[in-house]
Protein backbone atom coordinates (compact mmCIF):
# COMPACT_ATOMS: atom_id res chain seq x y z
CA UNK A 1 0.00 0.00 0.00
CA UNK A 2 1.36 3.57 -1.08
CA UNK A 3 2.81 5.04 2.26
CA UNK A 4 0.86 8.49 1.91
CA UNK A 5 -2.13 6.36 1.83
CA UNK A 6 -1.06 4.82 5.09
CA UNK A 7 -0.41 8.04 6.78
CA UNK A 8 -3.55 9.50 5.84
CA UNK A 9 -5.78 6.47 6.92
CA UNK A 10 -4.03 6.25 10.06
CA UNK A 11 -4.64 10.14 10.85
CA UNK A 12 -8.40 10.07 9.74
CA UNK A 13 -8.60 7.14 12.39
CA UNK A 14 -6.66 7.70 15.24
CA UNK A 15 -7.92 11.49 15.68
CA UNK A 16 -11.45 10.18 15.66
CA UNK A 17 -10.85 7.27 17.78
CA UNK A 18 -9.13 8.78 20.53
CA UNK A 19 -11.92 11.82 20.51
CA UNK A 20 -14.32 10.90 24.06
CA UNK A 21 -17.46 11.60 21.89
CA UNK A 22 -16.35 8.47 20.68
CA UNK A 23 -15.59 6.23 23.72
CA UNK A 24 -18.59 7.55 25.39
CA UNK A 25 -20.96 7.00 22.50
CA UNK A 26 -19.50 3.04 21.67
CA UNK A 27 -19.99 2.28 25.35
CA UNK A 28 -23.26 3.84 25.93
CA UNK A 29 -25.19 3.43 23.03
CA UNK A 30 -25.30 -0.40 23.24
CA UNK A 31 -26.01 -0.03 27.47
CA UNK A 32 -28.97 2.65 26.24
CA UNK A 33 -30.07 0.15 23.82
CA UNK A 34 -30.70 -2.67 26.21
CA UNK A 35 -32.09 -0.05 29.18
CA UNK A 36 -34.80 1.18 26.73
CA UNK A 37 -35.60 -2.65 25.64
CA UNK A 38 -35.95 -3.56 29.54
CA UNK A 39 -37.05 -0.32 30.91
CA UNK A 40 -41.02 -1.39 30.25
CA UNK A 41 -40.28 -4.71 32.10
CA UNK A 42 -38.88 -2.77 34.50
CA UNK A 43 -41.51 -1.01 35.31
CA UNK A 44 -43.59 -3.12 35.54
CA UNK A 45 -41.72 -5.18 37.87
CA UNK A 46 -40.85 -2.40 39.99
CA UNK A 47 -44.50 -1.26 40.02
CA UNK A 48 -46.55 -1.71 43.03
CA UNK A 49 -50.10 -3.11 42.53
CA UNK A 50 -53.27 -1.22 42.74
CA UNK A 51 -55.48 -2.41 45.41
CA UNK A 52 -59.23 -1.23 44.29
CA UNK A 53 -62.04 -2.01 46.23
CA UNK A 54 -65.01 -1.65 43.45
CA UNK A 55 -68.78 -0.97 44.67
CA UNK A 56 -71.00 -2.98 42.27
CA UNK A 57 -74.66 -1.37 42.05
CA UNK A 58 -76.07 -4.43 40.00
CA UNK A 59 -79.89 -3.68 38.72
CA UNK A 60 -80.01 -7.18 36.90
CA UNK A 61 -79.10 -8.97 39.65
CA UNK A 62 -77.21 -12.02 38.02
CA UNK A 63 -74.22 -9.60 36.69
CA UNK A 64 -72.69 -9.08 39.66
CA UNK A 65 -72.14 -12.69 41.40
CA UNK A 66 -70.11 -13.64 38.24
CA UNK A 67 -67.33 -10.73 38.76
CA UNK A 68 -64.76 -12.30 40.23
CA UNK A 69 -61.71 -10.39 42.16
CA UNK A 70 -58.53 -10.90 42.02
CA UNK A 71 -55.35 -9.81 44.40
CA UNK A 72 -55.59 -5.75 43.07
CA UNK A 73 -59.77 -5.36 42.36
CA UNK A 74 -61.87 -6.79 44.80
CA UNK A 75 -65.97 -6.31 43.77
CA UNK A 76 -68.41 -5.57 46.36
CA UNK A 77 -72.11 -6.09 45.28
CA UNK A 78 -74.28 -3.18 47.84
CA UNK A 79 -77.83 -2.05 47.68
CA UNK A 80 -77.21 1.60 48.45
CA UNK A 81 -78.15 4.70 46.07
CA UNK A 82 -74.98 6.50 44.00
CA UNK A 83 -75.02 9.80 46.12
CA UNK A 84 -74.52 7.86 49.38
CA UNK A 85 -72.00 5.83 48.10
CA UNK A 86 -69.91 9.00 46.31
CA UNK A 87 -69.82 9.96 49.84
CA UNK A 88 -67.75 6.64 51.21
CA UNK A 89 -64.53 6.62 51.01
CA UNK A 90 -64.07 3.17 51.51
CA UNK A 91 -65.00 2.77 47.93
CA UNK A 92 -62.11 3.59 45.02
CA UNK A 93 -64.97 3.13 42.14
CA UNK A 94 -68.65 2.44 42.02
CA UNK A 95 -69.90 0.29 38.66
CA UNK A 96 -73.32 0.80 38.26
CA UNK A 97 -74.80 -1.71 35.77
CA UNK A 98 -78.58 -1.01 34.83
CA UNK A 99 -81.15 -3.55 34.43
CA UNK A 100 -80.66 -3.48 30.38
CA UNK A 101 -76.81 -4.42 30.35
CA UNK A 102 -76.94 -7.56 29.07
CA UNK A 103 -78.31 -6.40 25.96
CA UNK A 104 -76.70 -3.05 25.59
CA UNK A 105 -73.73 -3.32 27.57
CA UNK A 106 -72.03 -0.39 26.35
CA UNK A 107 -74.94 1.84 26.99
CA UNK A 108 -76.15 0.70 30.74
CA UNK A 109 -72.85 0.39 32.36
CA UNK A 110 -70.66 2.77 34.04
CA UNK A 111 -67.85 3.30 36.07
CA UNK A 112 -67.54 6.32 38.41
CA UNK A 113 -63.81 6.24 39.81
CA UNK A 114 -61.98 8.17 42.60
CA UNK A 115 -59.03 9.47 40.19
CA UNK A 116 -58.16 7.95 37.25
CA UNK A 117 -57.49 3.84 37.10
CA UNK A 118 -54.50 1.95 36.04
CA UNK A 119 -54.90 0.17 32.72
CA UNK A 120 -54.30 -2.85 34.18
CA UNK A 121 -57.46 -1.92 36.18
CA UNK A 122 -59.78 -0.77 33.75
CA UNK A 123 -58.89 -3.75 31.07
CA UNK A 124 -59.40 -6.65 34.26
CA UNK A 125 -62.70 -5.18 35.02
CA UNK A 126 -63.85 -4.66 31.17
CA UNK A 127 -63.13 -8.54 30.78
CA UNK A 128 -64.54 -9.67 33.80
CA UNK A 129 -67.73 -7.54 32.73
CA UNK A 130 -67.67 -9.28 29.08
CA UNK A 131 -67.36 -12.86 30.19
CA UNK A 132 -69.63 -12.35 32.82
CA UNK A 133 -72.34 -10.75 29.71
CA UNK A 134 -71.33 -13.50 27.10
CA UNK A 135 -71.75 -16.34 29.77
CA UNK A 136 -75.99 -15.15 30.68
CA UNK A 137 -76.32 -14.66 26.93
CA UNK A 138 -75.04 -18.16 25.86
CA UNK A 139 -76.89 -19.97 28.84
CA UNK A 140 -80.40 -17.65 27.19
CA UNK A 141 -80.19 -20.71 24.26
CA UNK A 142 -80.87 -23.12 27.29
CA UNK A 143 -78.18 -25.81 25.62
CA UNK A 144 -76.99 -28.06 27.85
CA UNK A 145 -73.08 -27.80 28.98
CA UNK A 146 -73.00 -24.95 26.22
CA UNK A 147 -69.72 -23.49 27.37
CA UNK A 148 -67.85 -27.10 27.64
CA UNK A 149 -68.74 -27.17 24.06
CA UNK A 150 -67.55 -24.50 22.93
CA UNK A 151 -64.57 -25.00 25.10
CA UNK A 152 -64.20 -28.68 22.93
CA UNK A 153 -64.47 -27.02 19.38
CA UNK A 154 -62.34 -23.80 20.70
CA UNK A 155 -58.81 -24.23 17.92
CA UNK A 156 -57.03 -21.16 19.52
CA UNK A 157 -53.47 -22.32 18.32
CA UNK A 158 -49.96 -21.10 17.22
CA UNK A 159 -48.53 -22.27 13.89
CA UNK A 160 -45.60 -23.67 14.41
CA UNK A 161 -43.11 -22.53 11.69
CA UNK A 162 -39.77 -25.08 10.44
CA UNK A 163 -37.37 -24.35 7.95
CA UNK A 164 -36.61 -27.10 5.56
CA UNK A 165 -34.24 -25.84 3.35
CA UNK A 166 -31.38 -25.90 5.61
CA UNK A 167 -28.99 -28.07 6.82
CA UNK A 168 -31.13 -29.35 9.77
CA UNK A 169 -34.89 -28.96 10.38
CA UNK A 170 -34.90 -25.36 12.21
CA UNK A 171 -38.05 -23.54 14.20
CA UNK A 172 -38.19 -20.29 13.18
CA UNK A 173 -40.11 -17.16 14.50
CA UNK A 174 -41.39 -15.08 11.81
CA UNK A 175 -42.11 -11.81 14.54
CA UNK A 176 -38.36 -12.27 15.47
CA UNK A 177 -37.24 -12.52 12.00
CA UNK A 178 -39.26 -9.82 11.32
CA UNK A 179 -38.01 -7.17 14.27
CA UNK A 180 -33.97 -8.17 13.54
CA UNK A 181 -34.50 -7.42 10.18
CA UNK A 182 -35.72 -4.05 11.00
CA UNK A 183 -33.25 -3.22 13.01
CA UNK A 184 -30.50 -4.59 11.22
CA UNK A 185 -32.01 -2.20 8.19
CA UNK A 186 -31.71 0.82 10.57
CA UNK A 187 -28.70 0.39 11.68
CA UNK A 188 -27.45 0.05 8.15
CA UNK A 189 -28.94 3.61 7.66
CA UNK A 190 -27.82 4.84 10.35
CA UNK A 191 -23.99 3.88 9.80
CA UNK A 192 -24.35 5.03 6.15
CA UNK A 193 -25.33 8.30 6.70
CA UNK A 194 -24.05 9.14 9.24
CA UNK A 195 -19.95 8.17 8.35
CA UNK A 196 -20.78 8.72 4.82
CA UNK A 197 -21.69 12.33 5.79
CA UNK A 198 -18.53 12.62 8.35
CA UNK A 199 -16.53 11.90 5.21
CA UNK A 200 -18.09 14.97 3.23
CA UNK A 201 -17.88 17.13 6.57
CA UNK A 202 -14.08 16.26 6.87
CA UNK A 203 -13.43 17.31 2.95
CA UNK A 204 -15.28 20.89 2.94
CA UNK A 205 -13.51 21.23 6.44
CA UNK A 206 -10.43 20.95 5.19
CA UNK A 207 -10.85 22.50 1.65
CA UNK A 208 -11.95 25.60 3.72
CA UNK A 209 -8.68 25.40 6.09
CA UNK A 210 -7.01 25.42 2.45
CA UNK A 211 -5.14 22.11 4.27
CA UNK A 212 -5.92 20.09 1.09
CA UNK A 213 -3.89 22.33 -1.08
CA UNK A 214 -0.76 21.45 0.48
CA UNK A 215 -1.52 17.53 1.09
CA UNK A 216 -2.30 17.79 -2.93
CA UNK A 217 1.09 18.59 -3.71
CA UNK A 218 2.50 15.39 -2.56
CA UNK A 219 -0.49 13.17 -2.21
CA UNK A 220 -2.54 12.25 -5.51
CA UNK A 221 -6.20 13.45 -4.65
CA UNK A 222 -7.40 9.85 -5.57
CA UNK A 223 -5.06 8.24 -2.76
CA UNK A 224 -6.01 11.20 -0.44
CA UNK A 225 -9.73 10.45 -1.21
CA UNK A 226 -9.36 6.92 -0.45
CA UNK A 227 -7.89 7.62 2.83
CA UNK A 228 -10.32 9.67 4.29
CA UNK A 229 -12.74 7.07 2.72
CA UNK A 230 -11.03 4.57 4.56
CA UNK A 231 -10.18 6.17 7.67
CA UNK A 232 -13.43 7.12 8.11
CA UNK A 233 -14.69 3.87 7.39
CA UNK A 234 -12.40 2.19 9.86
CA UNK A 235 -13.93 3.76 12.78
CA UNK A 236 -17.36 2.81 11.76
CA UNK A 237 -15.94 -0.78 11.57
CA UNK A 238 -14.21 -0.24 15.23
CA UNK A 239 -17.76 0.81 16.88
CA UNK A 240 -19.47 -2.00 15.00
CA UNK A 241 -17.06 -4.69 16.69
CA UNK A 242 -17.19 -3.30 19.77
CA UNK A 243 -20.99 -3.09 19.91
CA UNK A 244 -20.66 -6.91 18.38
CA UNK A 245 -18.75 -7.87 21.70
CA UNK A 246 -20.72 -6.12 24.06
CA UNK A 247 -23.85 -7.58 22.81
CA UNK A 248 -22.64 -10.78 22.32
CA UNK A 249 -21.39 -10.56 25.45
CA UNK A 250 -24.82 -10.04 27.17
CA UNK A 251 -25.84 -12.62 24.95
CA UNK A 252 -23.87 -15.49 26.05
CA UNK A 253 -24.81 -14.31 29.57
CA UNK A 254 -28.44 -14.51 29.08
CA UNK A 255 -28.47 -17.95 27.04
CA UNK A 256 -29.19 -20.44 29.77
CA UNK A 257 -31.84 -18.23 31.04
CA UNK A 258 -33.39 -17.69 27.51
CA UNK A 259 -32.85 -21.57 26.83
CA UNK A 260 -34.96 -22.17 30.10
CA UNK A 261 -37.79 -19.60 29.00
CA UNK A 262 -38.16 -21.24 25.47
CA UNK A 263 -38.23 -24.98 26.56
CA UNK A 264 -40.82 -24.02 29.46
CA UNK A 265 -43.15 -21.89 27.63
CA UNK A 266 -46.40 -22.78 25.90
CA UNK A 267 -46.29 -20.32 23.58
CA UNK A 268 -44.76 -22.18 19.62
CA UNK A 269 -43.51 -18.62 18.85
CA UNK A 270 -41.72 -17.82 21.64
CA UNK A 271 -39.96 -21.38 22.00
CA UNK A 272 -39.15 -21.13 18.19
CA UNK A 273 -37.97 -16.79 18.96
CA UNK A 274 -35.98 -18.53 21.93
CA UNK A 275 -34.60 -21.21 19.87
CA UNK A 276 -33.22 -18.91 17.15
CA UNK A 277 -31.52 -16.98 19.65
CA UNK A 278 -29.53 -19.05 21.11
CA UNK A 279 -28.06 -19.98 17.66
CA UNK A 280 -24.45 -18.60 18.09
CA UNK A 281 -24.28 -19.48 14.16
CA UNK A 282 -27.23 -17.58 13.33
CA UNK A 283 -25.88 -14.81 15.73
CA UNK A 284 -22.51 -14.51 14.37
CA UNK A 285 -23.93 -15.11 11.02
CA UNK A 286 -25.90 -11.72 11.33
CA UNK A 287 -22.86 -9.61 12.16
CA UNK A 288 -20.73 -10.72 10.12
CA UNK A 289 -23.08 -10.13 6.73
CA UNK A 290 -23.71 -6.49 8.78
CA UNK A 291 -20.09 -5.95 8.52
CA UNK A 292 -20.09 -6.94 5.05
CA UNK A 293 -22.36 -5.13 3.37
CA UNK A 294 -21.71 -2.31 5.39
CA UNK A 295 -18.47 -1.83 4.09
CA UNK A 296 -19.91 -2.15 0.68
CA UNK A 297 -22.63 0.70 1.46
CA UNK A 298 -20.81 3.28 2.95
CA UNK A 299 -18.02 2.38 0.61
CA UNK A 300 -20.49 3.15 -2.36
CA UNK A 301 -22.14 5.71 -0.97
CA UNK A 302 -18.71 7.33 0.54
CA UNK A 303 -17.89 7.85 -2.81
CA UNK A 304 -20.82 10.05 -3.67
CA UNK A 305 -20.32 11.80 -0.20
CA UNK A 306 -16.70 12.60 -0.85
CA UNK A 307 -17.51 13.76 -4.64
CA UNK A 308 -20.02 16.58 -3.02
CA UNK A 309 -18.04 17.42 -0.67
CA UNK A 310 -15.30 18.57 -2.93
CA UNK A 311 -17.43 20.21 -5.60
CA UNK A 312 -18.58 22.95 -2.42
CA UNK A 313 -17.10 25.33 0.09
CA UNK A 314 -19.48 24.76 3.28
CA UNK A 315 -22.15 22.91 4.36
CA UNK A 316 -25.17 24.51 3.68
CA UNK A 317 -24.25 23.93 -0.36
CA UNK A 318 -23.19 20.49 0.47
CA UNK A 319 -27.01 19.66 1.75
CA UNK A 320 -28.63 20.58 -1.23
CA UNK A 321 -26.47 18.31 -4.00
CA UNK A 322 -25.92 15.74 -0.75
CA UNK A 323 -29.82 14.59 -1.87
CA UNK A 324 -28.36 12.73 -4.66
CA UNK A 325 -26.91 10.64 -2.16
CA UNK A 326 -29.75 10.47 0.45
CA UNK A 327 -32.63 9.92 -1.47
CA UNK A 328 -30.95 6.14 -2.93
CA UNK A 329 -31.00 5.24 1.08
CA UNK A 330 -34.25 6.44 2.03
CA UNK A 331 -35.93 4.38 -0.80
CA UNK A 332 -33.45 1.41 0.13
CA UNK A 333 -35.50 2.07 3.51
CA UNK A 334 -38.64 2.25 2.06
CA UNK A 335 -38.50 -0.89 0.08
CA UNK A 336 -37.26 -2.51 2.91
CA UNK A 337 -40.70 -2.14 4.53
CA UNK A 338 -41.89 -4.28 1.68
CA UNK A 339 -39.35 -6.70 1.79
CA UNK A 340 -40.32 -7.19 5.37
CA UNK A 341 -43.11 -8.05 4.78
CA UNK A 342 -42.69 -10.58 1.54
CA UNK A 343 -38.82 -11.62 1.69
CA UNK A 344 -38.92 -13.86 -1.10
CA UNK A 345 -40.48 -11.75 -3.53
CA UNK A 346 -39.25 -10.67 -6.59
CA UNK A 347 -39.16 -7.20 -5.40
CA UNK A 348 -37.07 -8.26 -2.55
CA UNK A 349 -34.50 -10.17 -4.87
CA UNK A 350 -34.26 -7.15 -7.31
CA UNK A 351 -34.01 -4.57 -4.02
CA UNK A 352 -31.14 -6.89 -2.65
CA UNK A 353 -28.90 -6.99 -5.64
CA UNK A 354 -29.44 -3.10 -6.75
CA UNK A 355 -26.64 -1.42 -5.53
CA UNK A 356 -28.17 1.50 -4.35
CA UNK A 357 -30.38 -0.08 -2.01
CA UNK A 358 -28.82 -4.01 -1.59
CA UNK A 359 -27.59 -2.89 2.06
CA UNK A 360 -30.63 -2.00 3.36
CA UNK A 361 -32.98 -4.54 1.76
CA UNK A 362 -30.55 -7.65 2.01
CA UNK A 363 -29.64 -6.80 5.61
CA UNK A 364 -34.27 -7.17 6.25
CA UNK A 365 -33.87 -9.96 4.57
CA UNK A 366 -31.16 -12.29 6.20
CA UNK A 367 -33.17 -13.18 9.31
CA UNK A 368 -35.49 -14.81 7.38
CA UNK A 369 -32.44 -16.81 5.69
CA UNK A 370 -31.56 -15.96 1.96
CA UNK A 371 -30.12 -18.62 -0.63
CA UNK A 372 -26.18 -18.00 -0.36
CA UNK A 373 -25.95 -17.58 -3.94
CA UNK A 374 -28.23 -14.86 -3.29
CA UNK A 375 -26.08 -13.39 -0.97
CA UNK A 376 -22.94 -13.28 -2.88
CA UNK A 377 -23.91 -11.95 -5.38
CA UNK A 378 -25.44 -9.15 -3.62
CA UNK A 379 -22.07 -9.00 -2.67
CA UNK A 380 -20.29 -8.90 -5.82
CA UNK A 381 -22.61 -6.53 -7.61
CA UNK A 382 -22.37 -4.16 -4.86
CA UNK A 383 -18.18 -4.44 -4.93
CA UNK A 384 -17.87 -4.42 -8.00
CA UNK A 385 -20.22 -0.80 -8.34
CA UNK A 386 -18.64 0.61 -5.71
CA UNK A 387 -14.92 0.05 -7.73
CA UNK A 388 -16.70 1.39 -10.58
CA UNK A 389 -17.83 4.68 -8.21
CA UNK A 390 -14.82 5.01 -6.83
CA UNK A 391 -13.22 5.72 -10.30
CA UNK A 392 -15.79 8.06 -11.61
CA UNK A 393 -15.94 10.14 -8.31
CA UNK A 394 -12.37 10.22 -7.99
CA UNK A 395 -12.12 12.07 -11.08
CA UNK A 396 -14.68 14.72 -10.05
CA UNK A 397 -12.90 15.10 -6.53
CA UNK A 398 -9.21 15.44 -8.09
CA UNK A 399 -11.39 18.74 -10.13
CA UNK A 400 -13.83 19.91 -7.14
CA UNK A 401 -11.22 20.41 -4.39
CA UNK A 402 -9.02 23.54 -6.32
CA UNK A 403 -12.80 24.70 -7.22
CA UNK A 404 -13.30 28.04 -4.80
CA UNK A 405 -16.33 30.31 -4.64
CA UNK A 406 -19.08 29.27 -6.86
CA UNK A 407 -21.22 26.45 -6.06
CA UNK A 408 -21.03 23.91 -8.77
CA UNK A 409 -24.34 23.18 -11.30
CA UNK A 410 -25.18 18.88 -11.67
CA UNK A 411 -24.27 19.68 -15.14
CA UNK A 412 -20.97 21.22 -14.89
CA UNK A 413 -20.18 18.24 -12.03
CA UNK A 414 -20.83 15.71 -14.31
CA UNK A 415 -18.59 17.70 -17.19
CA UNK A 416 -15.42 17.60 -14.25
CA UNK A 417 -16.46 13.50 -14.38
CA UNK A 418 -15.36 13.05 -18.23
CA UNK A 419 -12.18 15.39 -17.72
CA UNK A 420 -9.32 13.16 -18.70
Amino acid sequence: MNHSLKLIIAREYLTRVKRKSFIITTILVPLLMIAISLAPAAVMLLSSPENRNIAVVDQTGIIAPRLDSNDEVKFVSVDAPLDSLRADTDFDAILVIDANAVKSPADAIRLYSRGAPAMQTGAYINSQLEDAIEDIRLEEYNIDNIKQILANVNADFELATIRIDKEEDTATSVGLSYVIGLTLDMMLYMFILIYGQMVMNSIIEEKNNRVLEIVVSSVKPTWLMLGKISGIGLVAITQILIWAVLIGSCSLWSMPLLGDLGASSESTEIAAAMSQLSDTGFIAGLFLYLLLFFIGGYLFYSAIYAAIGSAVDNVQDASQLSTIATMPVIIGIISSMAVLSNPGSTLAFWVSVIPFTSPMAMMSRLPYGVPTWEIILSLVVLYISFAFLIWLCAKIYRVGIFMYGKKPTLIEIIRWARYK
